[in-house]
């Protein structure tokens, strides 16, 4: 029989809804039922596309002899990390104070009060590598419940006082500067792979966020250095194994330093961030830049587009259980889909081996270097991904997350805006169009939705927070008052309702009026960006934009606002740069004014806009309309120049006089 996660619109419950375990969904009835039995709870967290979490999905959630125990001794808590990341933070917290680190599936034992007393990852069937089996730790964990449970009780609170205090420890507030920013890089640099690209050591996560960092500087400086950590970071994981050399997009990350084995998820967060950054690179000149941009936004828009206009949240690492089943190769395969010779050829470009670089003797796919004959290796493209495509395909987790669609909204538009993509901005404009009419419900943002159907957790501080950027960027590239005007009520309800109180610039990640903030220890508050922004860093950079968008009697508020909130990581920013991406973004933004760009006379676009969304810097607001348009307050009191197109340039509160040719705006945009 379905348990209750059979009404879920989470894919990663429905897997578990025919589980012998009688799981609950996160819910005070779950936690009701605790204390109504005297047991604790299982809480099990995990996602859709996590490749342990279907393996121990098979080996121990499956199995009716675990679940009768589970079921005689606990209440067993299902939760989607991607639906509910407010108690996978929680959680995760302490999981890694309790074991030295974390990860997923992730296990934890409450009490009924919700407090967490023993926490671990993965655990298998039998007893191996110093691990008990699922099976014995379940029975240790009751046995000690029911035999010493006031002892369990009194150690769970304190780890919970304990938590709530580090998360309520902020750092010293110091203001960042130029100097602060300077520091990052060179930071940074001294991390730089020098030989492989990218930061830091095996495993390689895609730096995106850093990325766009370094190209703000190097627009704001001049800095030679940072050019380079970036264009080789993002040539090396273009060329690599982890990027999709057929059908465009990349994986989760790659499991070496080399970028050549990826862990073959693929997931919306990561390709909107890798657009925006590839987009950036490429209005700098760079036909890779260029290239990969344009096949991540078609990967985005052809492979993760659900029927309502969303995208869906991630393809699956595994393919009918083996993890990268549909897009490795043997030489052999190549010569048999392409013939020897163009077999040979291609095994040769792309780097597949004899012995392989993956498992079993398949590798992945890399591109050290452009083909010389270009119309022959798209011919090769081509044919190789028509025949992966008769291959079993990985399963697509097709709910629709509030926050990565919002990244995609900005992502979408800045990069089809710049490349003339009309396309790509009427998409961004469908999926806003969608969080904004379903996941909107009685006038509050919920989290994700699924088939059209909003689901039931609430949404977190990063969905406001971004949700408010992507429709300040279509404000931005559609010069649409109304869009201003929704991302400006937004960010408003956002301050209010996140705000930590007693914490001048502080933001939790949970609500404090949130439907279920009370079954949560406390209210997380992240600090560092990890694989997308942080809340606290989105709704930063969301301050910065909104401070020059918006009317005189809120944008000194708002900027007021993101000063407050980029001190709290001040004394972070120079020992930790690689986890603070999303952050030194907002910051180099706010300490180049931001520039400013109000094109007027040319409602429609014209060459003045054309050339200041191909020029101007990144964390450059840039808005074209007509003099004095109603509802957009950049455009206010700025009128043409005999007669012709105006360009306004401003960086903070200084403006350069008005130009009207493009090689003039080009100019000023340089300097």
């Amino acid at each position: 029989m379905p348990n209750r996660l059979v009404a879920a619109t989470s894919p990663y419950l429905l897997q578990h809804a025919d589980n012998p375990i009688d799981w609950y969904p996160w819910s005070a009835e779950a936690f009701a039922e605790a204390r109504r039995r005297d047991i604790p709870v299982l809480l099990s967290i995990g996602y859709a596309a996590c490749h342990w979490c279907h393996v121990m999905a098979h080996e121990s959630f499956s199995d009716p002899g675990v679940a009768a125990v589970v079921n005689r001794g606990f209440v067993a808590i299902k939760v989607d990390r991607e639906e509910r990341p407010d108690v996978d933070a929680v959680h995760m917290a302490a999981t890694q104070a309790l074991t030295g680190q974390g990860g997923w599936p992730m296990t934890c034992f409450l009490t009924p009060d919700g407090e967490p007393f023993h926490c671990g990852t993965y655990f298998p069937p039998e007893p191996r590598h110093g691990l008990p089996s699922f099976r014995q730790l379940v029975d240790a964990v009751s046995a000690a419940w029911s035999s010493d449970g006031d002892r369990v009780r009194f150690a769970a609170g304190r780890i919970a006082e304990q938590l709530a205090e580090q998360a309520g420890a902020d750092p010293e507030p110091v203001a960042v500067g130029e100097q602060t920013l300077d520091d990052a890089v060179e930071e940074l640099a001294a991390q730089y792979d020098r030989l492989h690209g990218g930061f830091g050591d095996a495993p390689k996560f895609p730096p995106s966020m850093v990325c766009e960092f370094l190209l703000r500087h190097h627009e704001r400086t001049g800095s030679e250095q940072a050019l380079r950590l970036v264009t080789g970071t993002c040539e090396a994981m273009a060329r690599g194994g982890m990027h999709d050399q057929l059908a465009g997009g990349f994986a989760r990350y790659a499991v070496d330093e080399g970028w050549v084995v990826p862990h073959f998820e693929k997931m919306l967060y990561d390709n909107t961030l890798l657009l925006r950054a590839y987009a950036h690179l490429g209005r700098r000149g760079s036909a890779l830049g260029e290239r990969i941009a344009r096949s991540t936004a078609e990967f985005l828009l052809r492979d993760l587009r659900t029927p309502e206009g969303g995208l869906a949240s991630a393809l699956d690492a595994d393919t009918d259980g083996v993890e990268g089943l549909t897009y490795v190769w043997t030489p052999r395969q190549l010569r048999e889909i392409l013939g020897a010779e163009d077999g040979d050829r291609a095994a040769a470009l792309l780097q597949v081996t004899d012995t392989g670089t993956f498992e079993y003797g398949t590798s992945t796919l890399q591109l050290p270097r452009d083909p010389d004959d270009a119309a022959w290796w798209e011919r090769v493209r081509a044919t190789l991904l028509a025949a992966r495509d008769t291959r079993p395909q990985p399963a697509r987790d097709d709910k629709v997350v509030t926050e990565w669609n919002a990244l995609a909204v900005v992502a979408l538009a800045e990069a089809g805006s710049a490349a003339g993509r009309a396309d790509w901005v009427r998409a961004a404009g469908e999926i806003a169009d969608l969080l904004l009419d379903v996941h909107v419900v009685d006038g509050r943002l919920r989290r994700s939705s699924r088939n059209g159907v909003a689901g039931d957790a609430d949404a977190v501080l990063t969905d406001h927070a971004l949700l408010v950027a992507g429709l300040l960027a279509l404000h931005q590239v559609t010069g649409s008052p109304a869009r201003l005007a929704s991302a400006l009520d937004l960010l408003d309800t956002t301050l209010e309702r996140f705000a930590a109180p007693d914490r001048p610039g502080a933001y939790t990640d949970t609500a404090a009026d949130a439907a279920d903030a009370a079954l949560l220890p406390h209210r997380p508050r992240e600090l560092t960006d990890n694989a997308y922004p942080c809340g606290s860093s989105s709704l930063a950079d969301a301050l910065v934009t909104a401070s020059v968008l918006a009317p005189p009697e809120r944008s000194a508020r708002y900027r007021d606002a993101a000063e407050q909130a980029l001190r709290t990581v001040g004394t972070l920013v120079p020992r930790a740069p690689r986890f603070l991406g999303h952050w030194l973004t907002a910051a180099e933004a706010l300490v180049a004014g931001p520039l400013q760009v109000a094109v007027v006379g040319e409602p429609g676009g014209g060459p003045l806009t054309r050339r200041a969304r191909r020029d101007a810097p990144g964390g450059a607001v840039v808005v074209a309309g007509n003099p004095d348009a109603e509802g957009v307050p950049l455009l206010a009191g700025r009128g043409t120049v005999d007669g012709a197109p105006a360009a306004y340039v401003c960086r903070g509160v200084v403006c350069d006089v008005p130009v009207t040719s493009s090689d003039d705006l080009s100019e000023l945009l340089a300097r």
